[in-house]
């Protein structure tokens, strides 16, 4: 699949801004079955610094500066990105949960020591004993890795109503877990969390799904939305992923754009600004197949 993605993000501020310092994870990286081929961010005003580099879990940042009073931000990232179809074979076979558990624990090899990071708490994702006991029936003795996961996802879709806007990024997961909705960010940290209760790496995806109108019904510009999903790390196989939202394994349709310990490390727009005052947040994506 080939894929056009906009996200326009619009600040208007009710005081001038006088200096802004801001970083901007919106372009596609590249994985395994993922191409990014081009990528671009328009920045309005035009900032008077701007500069690439690549954090630390691999994903392409954007630093600007804006150094002249202004009362609005408008940043537009536009991409074009190509999405291998999923493997066919079926799912991967995998040890039990345990024995990969293990091998996290003892193995010398440089892709286990390094998805060991993804097995700590972190601040939107901490091993919360209350996320353990809810993934407890699906992680049963001597259970296949992907199998108790794919339990584990599957649970959340089904006891998690999905309602927009009932969270914010600041709802404790302890929140989420016992008044069961939220959305998708809250379904990615839940899995997360459970996950690290049993001592497994499990890493945060940030990136977007193609909505597919209604039969009969025209494809809305700016209809989509930013999405979030997980993914767990098995020993001899790598990183597979899971969309807990919407209880499947992603495919085509979903496209990647950062991934790290949780929100924190993948937001799309954060920074520090001087001035501002009380603001109004506009964000629209439009993701259209080409």
């Amino acid at each position: 699949m080939r894929y056009r993605v906009v996200h326009h993000t619009r600040y208007d501020y009710s005081q001038p801004v006088a200096l802004a310092h801001s970083e901007a994870r919106l372009q596609p990286r590249a994985t395994p079955t993922q191409t990014c081929l081009q990528s671009t961010v328009d920045i309005d005003p035009l900032p008077a610094e701007r500069a690439m580099r690549t954090d630390a879990f691999g994903n392409p940042v954007l630093y600007f500066a804006l150094q002249a009073p202004h009362d609005a931000l408008i940043v537009t990232a536009t991409s074009e990105v190509d999405v291998a179809p999923p493997p066919t074979g079926g799912p991967p076979r995998s040890a039990a949960w345990e024995e990969a558990r293990r091998v996290l624990r003892t193995s010398a090899d440089p892709d286990v020591r390094l998805a060991r990071q993804f097995a700590v708490d972190s601040a939107g994702a901490p091993a919360l004993a209350e996320a353990r006991e809810f993934a407890q029936p699906c992680f049963t003795s001597g259970r296949p890795l992907l199998e108790a996961v794919a339990d584990l996802s599957g649970r959340i879709y089904r006891e998690f109503t999905f309602e927009p806007q009932s969270t914010t990024i600041a709802t404790p997961l302890s929140e989420v877990l016992a008044q069961r909705h939220g959305v998708c960010q809250d379904f990615a940290h839940l899995a997360l969390s459970c996950l690290r209760a049993f001592g497994l790496p499990g890493r945060y995806i940030s990136g977007y799904l193609e909505t597919v109108p209604l039969p009969g019904q025209p494809r809305l510009q700016g209809a989509d939305v930013s999405h979030a999903w997980f993914a767990v790390y098995v020993p001899e196989v790598g990183w597979v992923d899971f969309d807990p939202t919407n209880d499947l394994q992603p495919s085509g349709r979903h496209v990647t754009i950062a991934w790290g310990r949780d929100y924190g490390d993948v937001t799309p727009l954060k920074g520090i600004i001087f001035g501002g005052g009380p603001h109004t947040l506009e964000v629209s994506v439009d993701m259209a197949r080409l």
